[in-house]
């Protein structure tokens, strides 16, 4: 991607890029722990300006942490709670919004100056990645809403769209990146027959982010804690098989775990079926990414298993969506290199 810069600047707006995706990376990890750790609904207010600075005084923690009293998880779950351990919850969320204010104006201030440096044309990828953060800030507060009133947690669906964005919003970044980096303005969505396979591989890991999402906000995971089979068995006995409506309820825990786990066994099948005909066609430029992302596959599958069998014990279920991250910027690699 030529944005034809000032040499003074190249290196500037290629490390401003770089920081970019390092900062979505880390509050997708930011986010898993919130999750993780049960923290997404500690913060019952969206305050875009006030809310950057978290309590100081006694007063006003005693004012947050009756806020929280109001909502159903606290009342239903969390209502022996002390303040120590509500500060741990507040902690976590308030540093997952912290970090989506700094990513806004990260993106929006550099914006601006590099918009009097370079034909806007050039820009307009990033000023779409802009619109994506924001729209993200609305759909994060859409998310936590849904807890806040009827439920001791957040919509699924609502946090699958959060998270979704957000990879969507890392791709975007990295997509970028990579044309900059090779001075190539190559098209995610070009049409040549051969990339279909990849292409519908990379569709896979997104479809399985999202299930993922649906997993932890069913707490589908704290079911069948076994693998290879669920409870002794590959097809589980609460899903109707014989009836195709029921792959339809996602609210289904069984449903989605059954279906999480079978779309990872396709990835693997998928993946291992190109390796064959990159050999076959002994397309030798790919070999070495392909190995590596070959790799990265096995070890998301591995820390998956790991994470169900150890009841989701957090180190192993934050290194799980960690993982997911390198795969989506491995699998861009690999499909950016199978562009001719």
């Amino acid at each position: 991607m030529i944005v034809n810069l000032h040499k003074n600047y190249e290196k500037i707006f290629l490390s401003w890029i770089i920081v970019l995706i390092l900062m979505v990376a880390s509050i997708i990890i930011v986010g898993g722990l919130t999750r993780l750790t049960d923290s997404g609904l500690s913060i019952t207010q969206w305050e875009l300006f006030s809310g950057i600075l978290p309590p100081y005084t006694e007063s006003e923690w005693i004012y947050y942490f009756n806020l929280y009293k109001e909502i159903p998880e606290f009342k239903l779950q969390n209502y022996s709670m002390t303040m120590r351990e509500f500060k741990v919850i507040f902690w976590w969320e308030w540093i997952h919004r912290f970090l989506g204010r700094l990513i806004g104006l990260s993106i929006l201030i550099p914006l601006i100056f590099f918009s009097f440096k370079i034909n806007k044309k050039r820009l307009i990828n990033l000023y779409l990645v802009f619109l994506l953060v924001c729209f993200q800030g609305f759909v994060g507060w859409y998310m936590v809403a849904s807890g806040l009133v009827d439920r001791v947690d957040v919509s699924h669906f609502r946090l699958s769209a959060h998270l979704f964005i957000a990879f969507l919003i890392l791709s975007c970044l990295i997509w970028y990146y990579l044309n900059l980096k090779h001075n190539t303005n190559k098209n995610f969505l070009i049409n040549n027959s051969e990339l279909r396979l990849i292409k519908f591989f990379i569709l896979l890991i997104f479809l399985q982010i999202i299930f993922g999402a649906f997993v932890s906000g069913l707490d589908a995971g704290k079911i069948y804690q076994t693998w290879p089979l669920m409870n002794e068995s590959y097809l589980p006995g609460d899903i109707n098989f014989k009836d195709y409506r029921s792959f339809l309820d996602l609210n289904d825990r069984s449903v989605v775990q059954f279906i999480h786990r079978n779309v990872a066994y396709l990835i693997l099948f998928i993946f291992i079926y190109i390796g064959y005909r990159i050999k076959n066609l002994k397309m030798t430029h790919l070999y070495k990414s392909y190995s590596y992302l070959l790799g990265l596959i096995f070890i998301q599958i591995i820390l998956g298993i790991l994470a169900l069998i150890s009841n989701l014990h957090i180190a192993i279920a934050s290194m799980h969506q960690i993982s997911s991250i390198f795969l989506i910027i491995f699998s861009l690699n690999f499909y950016f290199k199978s562009i001719n």
